[in-house]
């Protein structure tokens, strides 16, 4: 039996790391033939979903199963107009309940969004600037102070580029873009945020892609604004872009020197919505439904995505924009789940890759003269074990080497 532990796929080193499991006697001298297990625990590159379907208590916990056996990060709403329906009301007590229940279940978690021209309440309507400034600070302030230690990364600032110039709806954030100017208030956004919690990891997020996302980005740097990584908004309603488009726009974004994440990611499991469409809010069907070979096709796209994205060094974290149909954005066939709850080919295919290519299962070596395997795999927490040893835990990508007693 080898001596070595190898995760399948190493077609991309960046996302590998290596450690040497060492076994010793109570003396310290080392054990050859030692059969050893090694399986991996958790990832640590962040595959991303909403959890907005498992916040009430009485979730559907066979659904919830699905997505927890596929992702390890989790996005939780906290659109202001529905977390502060009226003034000083927040529903802060079951969101923190649901988001301590996930956190126990080793789920990462992010807020979306602190600062948003849609979604903001209407009870800021009419308020002077001034007021209004002082009102988001506060909710700033407040929601990522108590979420502190249970969510720690945050959408910090939605759609900025279209923020001063919105007109689908009145609402109190675009008069005060308007007129503090998007450099200025994204810099007291994030001040305001990296205050009530220093160690957060702050986003700015947008589904304009093109070079007036990478000015302000460049103007927010320049600026000297604190942002921790780069969200791009990769809807695909009207078809997938391909490996070599998605390609070069991480390459933009990457010119940064910032992770990027892919924060809300759809493709389409039935027929796709007309490419004249420029607003995809202005696409309004009564039934959208997922078709056999639209299924298929999504599962082949959601393979070709997300190894594209995992191959580029610079991308952190993807989240899909809703594990079922039922319910999904725009009333489009998004979901990796029907709206019945049973799978579609892509579930199977990105749990293949999650939990199969990129998933070190229970494995044996036996150790060699030094007493020592060499393990090979992706980045995450793994658990090693002898017969004659408690298990340990380490961190592949931290720990070089890790010793077993016996």
């Amino acid at each position: 039996m080898s001596d070595h532990v190898t995760v399948a796929d190493v077609t991309m080193p960046h996302r590998l790391a290596h450690a040497t499991v060492k076994v010793v006697a109570p003396n310290g001298c080392p054990l050859p033939g030692v059969p050893v297990e090694v399986a991996q625990v958790s990832h640590d590159f962040l595959f991303g979903n909403l959890l907005f379907d498992y916040i009430d208590p009485q979730y559907d916990k066979a659904e919830f199963d699905k997505w927890a056996c596929l992702y390890n990060y989790g996005t939780l709403p906290f659109y202001w107009r529905t977390y502060e329906p009226e003034p000083g009301e927040p529903g802060a007590s079951q969101m923190m309940q649901a988001a301590k229940r996930f956190r126990e279940q080793g789920i990462t978690l992010k807020g979306h969004t602190l600062a948003w021209h849609t979604m903001c309440p209407q009870w800021l309507l009419g308020r002077p600037l001034f007021e209004v400034e002082r009102l988001l600070r506060d909710r700033i302030t407040r929601e990522v102070s108590q979420f502190a230690g249970t969510i720690d990364i945050w959408d910090a600032l939605n759609e900025l580029v279209i923020m001063p110039v919105f007109k689908a709806e009145d609402n109190a954030m675009t008069p005060l873009c308007r007129d503090r100017g998007r450099l200025a208030l994204a810099k007291l956004i994030f001040e305001w945020a990296h205050a009530a919690n220093p160690g957060a990891t702050l986003l700015i997020n947008d589904f304009d892609l093109s070079t007036a996302y990478e000015c302000l980005i460049e103007g927010l740097l320049e600026a000297g604004v604190s942002i921790s990584a780069i969200g791009l908004q990769t809807h695909m309603h009207q078809g997938y872009r391909g490996a070599e488009a998605i390609t070069a726009m991480l390459d933009r974004f990457a010119r940064y020197g910032l992770p990027l994440h892919l924060t809300e990611v759809s493709l389409v499991s039935g027929y796709l919505m007309p490419p004249k469409i420029i607003d995809l809010n202005d696409f309004q069907v009564d039934d959208w439904p997922s078709t056999p070979q639209g299924e298929q096709r999504q599962a082949d796209e959601i393979v070709d995505l997300y190894k594209t994205a995992l191959a580029h060094p610079a991308v952190e974290a993807v989240t899909y924009w809703g594990l079922t149909d039922r319910g999904a954005w725009l009333g489009a066939p998004i979901g990796l789940l029907r709206a019945d709850g049973t799978a579609k080919p892509s579930y199977d295919a990105l749990l293949g890759l999650v939990k199969g290519s990129w998933w070190v299962p229970p494995t044996r070596a036996v150790t060699n003269q030094q007493g020592q395997i060499e393990v090979t795999g992706f980045r995450g927490v793994y658990n090693v074990w002898t017969p004659a040893a408690k298990p340990a835990q380490f961190h592949m990508g931290a720990a070089s080497q890790v010793t077993l007693g016996v």
